[in-house]
């Protein structure tokens, strides 16, 4: 299973912040603005991406130079139910 991550890359919190990001995520790959979610609308000014990709390194890559170190890379998982309870076992013991 290749592993999923969660990018939360942040900017500026004025208009020209906004522009700014969304300008330099839309060059530096414009398929990306499709899937990115932004909060700026609510006074949050982050964009998150989930990706599926093999390494942290490659889902960094996907953030523009500027932006790579106001950002962070998330590896995500679920965790089963089966899991949880073995979890719990192993407190208990």
């Amino acid at each position: 299973m290749v592993p999923r991550f969660l990018i939360e890359s942040s900017h500026t919190n004025e208009h020209e912040g906004c522009v700014r990001a969304l300008d330099a995520v839309t060059k530096h790959g414009s398929h990306l603005m499709t899937h990115i979610e932004w909060g700026c609308d609510d006074g949050v000014h982050i964009g998150w991406l989930v990706v599926d990709l093999d390494t942290r390194e490659e889902a960094l890559q996907l953030i523009p130079p500027q932006y790579r170190s106001s950002s962070r890379v998330v590896k995500l998982r679920t965790w089963s139910r089966k899991e949880i309870e073995k979890m719990i076992d192993s407190l208990e013991a």
